[in-house]
């Protein structure tokens, strides 16, 4: 690799750097380029709008040509102006939280993003961190990793001089330097990826939208062929049908979707981050919101993440020091990721340990539940294991230093003891001892026979503020699940300390032996599930998501990667390990249940302006597009000119981009909600053509009463349409009473006054006769505006009604 043991220089990682960057691996929430711009442009509607204008171009009708044109481009835009900033805004909150590893720069330890990696680099190493490409070990030192990501082999694999590691791989125990052979796209794992193509499964949200899209592109399809087909042969105006179809289609179409629906999720990712959570994956944000149930372990959570050292007690109860010395030495030699636990000893004090050295480890895994070292004092060797209680006792023969033999009723009484301080709310570690005979390697097979010294209790508060954030949660919809490998006793005094409602216990050993359909009636039975392995925590997940929850799971540790992926919204922490921060959607920058809470309303108000989006959507555009279209078969002249078309969409699309700023009433909040797309339809049906009476009625009053037609009927339907397209945001935004009941943000008052103002200012402009309008009287406008205030209020009675009686389907 043209390289040595001290690494790269950073001049030749730089130059390597360039000559690799195609083997990157695509990079998520990548800004959006020239190629997005252009994208945009692509558009089927947008296309033919586009042939439409180049055709009238030909025939001579410039000005029109160059208005549609220009209307186009201003609308792509304004989307791409938007887009390109949430993106670059979400940028700049994953590089606060992005994976890096330590390299060997110019002979000295170098922290670099995973992306910097190239060939020939020297990585070190140690517990919790992913193994950040394809490489072979040159130095290693009780190196275990994990390696499920790629076998599916739970179970760690040790790996000495020479040996391969694969990006992926996170490290579970010990230290290793490794020199880097393939990166990116030319690792194993990014062949993988590669080959698959895999991709996100889509959220419940994404699902909502695509039936939203479909209901639209229905619609849209049957009333703009229908149209082109009558006014073609009517008329007899093949360019002119074509351009006010294509027109037709463009107002019906909702193509801001996409940039609401970005701006919307950048909103609620830079108000999240605000409140401590920093959003990885954009499309989290609306599961986020739909959260119902939360699972999490205690730890941190729950209690106060102050773990302290209490007591070491021998089996009868009885304070023992020895426990603790022994104890202190698994601490000291073990090389694995340092866990509370470890801490808390540490902290405790520091015993007698002189000439005690480190002969081998054998790490921890979640078929023993411990770890255990091998210590040397003169020339003597003694293994020493620490960890589950119920597991180490049951592999101890003996008892104390006199090395009582370990009689079941001696064994109960351990057990007794050990059940005493769980329920005193205690976490508590076995620790046990053994002489071995010398030998250059250990296995778990010589942790028999053991000499039981007694238990190492330690205690972690329930968090004071847990209780209100615990009734602050139920209020808004969402159940706790405590999932953890602690003791079911002592998880219990925690949740009665906190206030949580144990409905029922099931433990990690009896989950075994259920099958999936009495699994899935368990989930919902019980609160607490102890003493669990990681793939049991994947399994209770997936169970509850079978059952049509939406999942989040809190976790830090390496064990908790599966679970992460397996939940809906995966949540860590900003000090978790690599492979925890890696595999979650969300970061925590408190382990605070508080933070989390706030995230899930402001998911949930994302989600609230995004529907109203949909619902605006849906009433104003399809109830004028269904009057435009009505009126086109019985009307002599076009109702509207393409280009006016096109000029009241885009005026009306920039007053919707204050939507996202919009304020969410707090009863939006209370409980998680869906996209129902049968209630869209009755919305649409409903409100659409509410909408349309009062268009039909403004054409009865443009040509009986006032006796307008072509231009000035056009014009006259111009500033009703923009009007009452525009103001409607106020109704539908709230089952309340406008401005009453539910303040609009003033950003949004602001477009939507300054838009309407702008629509009708235009009309009375020297630009009018770009557009076809004339001037009209004051009496015409005042009648348009009247009729616009009779549909506001109408829509405020009809809103009532239509929630009272359809409110159980309500998204």
């Amino acid at each position: 690799m043209d390289t040595a043991a001290s690494g790269l220089s950073s001049r030749e990682a730089a130059l390597r750097l360039r000559a690799s960057a195609s083997d990157a691996l695509s990079a998520a929430h990548r800004a959006p380029g020239i190629r997005a711009f252009f994208a945009r442009l692509g558009n089927p509607l947008i296309l033919i709008l586009l042939f439409a204008a180049g055709v009238s171009g030909f025939f001579g009708d410039i000005i029109s040509a160059s208005i549609i044109v220009g209307i186009v481009f201003v609308s792509a835009v304004l989307d791409f102006a938007n887009s390109y900033r949430s993106e670059r805004a979400v940028q700049l909150l994953i590089s606060r939280i992005r994976i890096t590893a330590t390299v060997r720069r110019d002979g000295k330890p170098k922290e670099v993003p995973f992306a910097e990696i190239v060939p020939g680099d020297v990585v070190e190493l140690s517990a919790g961190d992913l193994v950040p490409a394809d490489g072979s070990v040159l130095e290693a030192k009780d190196f275990f990793m994990n390696e499920s990501s790629l076998t599916g082999e739970s179970f760690p694999r040790e790996a000495v001089l020479k040996d391969a590691c694969y990006l992926g791989a996170s490290v579970i125990t010990g230290t290793a330097a490794m020199l880097v052979e393939r990166t990116g796209k030319k690792t194993k794992y990014g062949a993988i990826t590669a080959a698959l193509e895999t991709r996100s499964a889509p959220t419940e949200f994404d699902r909502g939208i695509k039936d939203f899209s479909i209901l639209v592109m229905r619609a849209t399809l049957s009333l703009v062929i229908v149209i082109f087909v009558v006014n073609a042969l009517v008329r007899h105006e093949l360019l002119q049908s074509l351009l006010f179809a294509a027109a037709l289609a463009v107002g019906l179409t909702p193509e801001l979707l996409p940039m609401i629906v970005t701006l919307n999720l950048t909103k609620g990712s830079l108000a999240m981050a605000k409140r401590g959570v920093i959003v990885k994956r954009l499309s989290a944000i609306q599961n986020f919101g739909s959260i119902d149930i939360l699972a999490t372990d205690k730890t941190g959570t729950l209690t106060e993440d102050r773990i302290t050292l209490v007591r070491t007690v021998d089996a009868a109860g009885k304070d023992d020091d020895e426990v603790f010395r022994l104890a202190y030495l698994t601490t000291l030699f073990h090389s694995r990721l340092e866990t509370p636990l470890d801490a808390a000893i540490r902290a405790h004090g520091k015993p007698d340990v002189a000439g005690y050295r480190k002969m081998d480890e054998i790490p921890f895994d979640y078929e023993r539940k411990r770890d255990s070292v091998v210590v040397a004092k003169g020339d003597g060797r003694m293994l020493i294991a620490k960890g589950a209680p119920e597991e180490l006792l049951h592999d101890c023969a003996y008892l104390g230093t006199v090395h009582t033999r370990l009689t079941d009723a001696l064994r109960a009484k351990a057990s007794e003891e050990y059940e005493k301080l769980s329920a005193d709310g205690f976490r508590v570690l076995a620790v046990a001892s053994q002489a071995v005979p010398e030998k250059e390697r250990y296995e778990k097979t010589d942790e028999s026979e053991l000499v039981f010294a007694g238990f190492a209790a330690f205690l972690d508060p329930a968090k004071k503020t847990a209780k209100a954030t615990l009734a602050r949660m139920r209020a808004h919809g969402i159940t706790v699940k405590i999932l953890t490998g602690d003791n079911a006793a002592v998880t219990q005094k925690i949740a009665a300390d906190i206030g949580l409602e144990v409905a029922g216990v099931l433990h990690g050993s009896d989950i075994e032996h259920l099958s999936r359909e009495a699994l899935a009636h368990a989930v919902e039975t019980h609160t607490v599930f102890a003493r669990l392995l990681p793939d049991q925590k994947r399994r209770i997940i997936e169970a509850l998501r079978a059952n049509g929850h939406v999942v989040g799971y809190l976790g830090d540790g390496v064990n908790d990667a599966p679970s992460l992926t397996a939940a809906d919204v995966g949540i860590s922490v900003e000090n978790a390990v690599d492979v925890a921060r890696e595999a979650a959607d969300l970061i925590l920058l408190r382990k605070s249940l508080a933070d989390l809470v706030e995230g899930v309303i402001e998911g949930r108000r994302t989600f609230a302006n995004t529907l109203k989006y949909l619902l605006m959507s849906l009433s104003s555009n399809f109830g004028n597009m269904f009057s435009m279209a009505g009126a086109s078969l019985v009307l002599p002249f076009l109702p509207m000119q393409s280009t006016q078309i096109l000029l009241g969409n885009l005026l009306y699309d920039t007053s919707q981009t204050a939507i996202p700023l919009d304020t969410v009433d707090p009863a939006d909040t209370l409980r998680p909600r869906k996209i129902s797309t049968a209630f869209l339809r009755r919305f649409m049906i409903y409100f659409g053509l509410l909408s349309s009476v009062f268009d039909f009625a403004t054409f009865f009053l443009l040509v009986l009463a006032f006796h307008l037609s072509g231009s000035g009927f056009q014009t006259g339907w111009f500033l009703e349409s923009i009007a009452t397209q525009t103001f409607v945001v106020y109704i539908i935004r709230t089952r309340t009473v406008p401005f009453f009941g539910s303040r609009p943000a003033s950003v949004l008052v602001a477009s939507t006054l300054g838009v309407v103002v702008l629509a009708w200012g235009i009309v009375w402009s020297p630009f009018a006769h770009l557009f076809s309008f004339i001037p009209l009287s004051g009496g015409i406008a005042a009648a348009m505006l009247c009729i616009t205030v009779l549909y506001l209020a109408s829509v405020e009675f009809a809103k009532r009604f239509f929630y009272a009686r359809w409110s159980a389907d309500a998204a």
